[in-house]
């Protein structure tokens, strides 16, 4: 029932669901919140008897006593304070906890199927909405709504300082909500306009090399100043705007004081108040209109974790918690394709149209084809990186979306086209920073080729690389992802131009590997535009424009490819407006 009630939640709103679950501690805090403005009222009611008790009697004891009892009171007031500060840190920290995991898988989800647009603003997105709720702007609204409390002493003191603070609270309530509406539009602008310039910045960052070696830098920040001051002009008519508004309530709240102590004054001169009434009442009259005074002078806070908290909300709608799935038995490490449409993320044609093929336990396929033919896609697509637009693709006869992907990772090896180590030592990389297991790290090393270079290395395999293997050549990043993608004996391994950056000793290596792979029965698919590594498959596939043009017995498809040129050259005057398709050879038909 509590996972039930969790879903339903979730589809209202994950967020205000997991902000739901420190109820209890609002209620808390609102609760301490109430006697604190009960106590905010001693400093006058002090001044009060000090006027209208000690001063008239001149006794001492009674001053002494009357001290105390302040001194108690003020400690309990801070003591509550303090701990209604420790509360709303615990209701961040809580928050943080139910949603840190949850923004991090949501950013990957988005990186993959939405390329280019993912970036880190949303944990900074859940860092504000956390920093906002346990700063000094929620008190407001926690203490806001007790301003009736000091109203009704003002009525108690005299009917007319009564009315005098509702005016005046009224008049700030009014600024409050001109602030708002005057601000509101410029705050979002900014905000918009500051996760663009950071997004071109980290963009371009990732390209350092290349704007350095061809001299973009000044364009490129030419472009990056145009996106960035356009933040500030937002930012700097949303701050100007919101300073005037506070200015003037912190000058009318005074003005309000100085007003109240006037009216005091004339209500003391026809002996309708004594002048501790007087005194205290411009002092209550200061802390009703407080709440309002610290709302409007937190309102860019306020109104920035409100729009982290609609960005925030709306990543998780669009990314919801996968559910949770049966563990299946090991694969095996065979492939069926049925009918795929791939349509990449932020494309409108289909990349792959409708291709269906079987990849049996053991085989070594290569996938050729010209570029931008739909290869690296069928990679992706075999791996269940990208969603499919129709069709099924198949591991072990089960749906690739039915495995769980991190109890499926540890099965697969994938080495992408554009490889990316991360921050931190060799052999974390390799073993894909679980607990490093010295053997299992070093039998991936050697089966990649790359144990010796690593040995050359200043200290090893503990030598720490930078963030995208900053440290190492391409080959070496290549070499080293390779033994990352054969570790600890996946049953699937995905090869996306493995040789691309690889010298004729690394490619040796790398057919030594995939032999190794091989005998030990290993599925593995190999894209390549370079033709000396396909001497070590058994079966290769030709793609062109998202169609599976041929696909069968290695030797087979490229005697039929070979065949084909010679044709073509045989006959150089025949028009080529409608070329007959290929036919797919030994196309292992998907079993039903």
């Amino acid at each position: 029932m509590a996972q039930v009630q969790k879903n339903q939640n979730s589809k209202v709103s994950e967020l205000k669901s997991a902000i739901m679950q420190s109820k209890k501690s609002f209620i808390i805090v609102g609760f301490f919140s109430l006697f604190i403005n009960l106590l905010m009222l001693v400093p006058s009611l002090y001044m009060l008897q000090l006027y209208d008790r000690v001063m008239t009697s001149r006794s001492v004891d009674t001053l002494i006593l009357l001290t105390l009892i302040v001194v108690v009171l003020f400690i309990t007031m801070a003591t509550l304070e303090i701990v209604r500060s420790k509360i709303l840190v615990f209701v961040g920290n809580k928050l943080d906890n139910l949603l840190s995991k949850r923004v991090f898988d949501s950013l990957f989800d988005l990186a993959n199927k939405q390329p280019g647009k993912a970036s880190s603003m949303p944990l900074n997105d859940l860092t504000q909405i956390r920093q906002f709720m346990t700063g000094n702007g929620l008190f407001a609204f926690f203490d806001a709504p007790w301003m009736p409390i000091y109203i009704a002493v003002l009525f108690m003191f005299h009917p007319w300082f009564g009315y005098f603070a509702i005016f005046a609270g009224i008049v700030l309530l009014i600024l409050t909500i001109v602030n708002e509406y005057d601000t509101k539009e410029k705050l979002l602008e900014a905000n918009v306009m500051s996760r663009a310039s950071t997004m071109y910045v980290d963009s371009n960052l990732r390209n350092a090399e290349v704007v350095n070696a061809m001299g973009m830098k000044g364009r490129i920040q030419h472009i990056w100043r145009d996106k960035y001051y356009a933040f500030l002009n937002a930012q700097t008519d949303a701050s100007n705007k919101a300073g005037i508004w506070s200015n003037v309530s912190k000058s009318l709240r005074m003005l309000f004081q100085s007003l109240m102590l006037g009216l005091g004054g004339y209500l003391a001169i026809k002996a309708e108040v004594s002048s501790g009434m007087m005194i205290a009442g411009s002092i209550i009259m200061g802390r009703a209109l407080a709440p309002l005074d610290l709302m409007i002078g937190s309102w860019k806070g306020f109104s920035s974790a409100r729009t982290s908290y609609k960005r925030l909300e709306g990543l998780l709608e669009n990314f919801p918690e996968g559910k949770e799935h049966m563990e299946l038995p090991a694969p095996e490490g065979e492939i069926l394709l049925e009918g795929v449409v791939v349509i990449p993320p932020n494309a409108k044609q289909p990349s792959i149209k409708g291709i269906s093929m079987k990849i049996d336990k053991g085989d070594v396929v290569g996938i050729v084809g010209p570029s931008a033919a739909g290869k690296s896609s069928l990679a992706r697509i075999i791996l269940g990186l990208w969603p499919l637009a129709a069709g099924k693709a198949r591991l072990d006869k089960a749906d690739i979306y039915q495995w769980d992907k991190v109890d499926l990772g540890k099965y697969i090896g994938y080495l992408p086209q554009d490889i990316e180590l991360f921050e931190g030592t060799i052999s974390q990389n390799i073993s894909r920073f679980a607990e490093v297991d010295s053997a299992k790290v070093v039998e991936a090393a050697k089966k990649a080729g790359v144990h010796e270079m690593i040995l050359r290395l200043p200290e090893g395999y503990d030598t720490k690389i930078g963030a995208g293997g900053e440290s190492l050549s391409g080959g070496q990043r290549q070499r080293v992802g390779f033994a990352r993608a054969i570790y600890d004996n996946p049953v699937l391994v995905v090869l996306d131009e493995p040789n691309s950056n690889l010298d004729d000793v690394g490619e040796a290596a790398l057919v030594e590997a995939i032999k190794s792979l091989k005998e030990t029965k290993t599925t593995v698919i190999i894209i390549t535009h370079r033709p000396s590594i396909l001497q070590v498959t058994n079966k290769l596939a030709v793609i062109k424009q998202g169609l599976l043009e041929l696909y069968g017995d290695t030797n087979e498809v490229l005697s039929r490819l070979a065949a084909a040129a010679q044709g073509a050259t045989a006959q150089p005057q025949q028009p080529a407006a409608s070329p007959q398709p290929m036919q797919t050879i030994s196309l292992s038909k998907p079993s039903s």
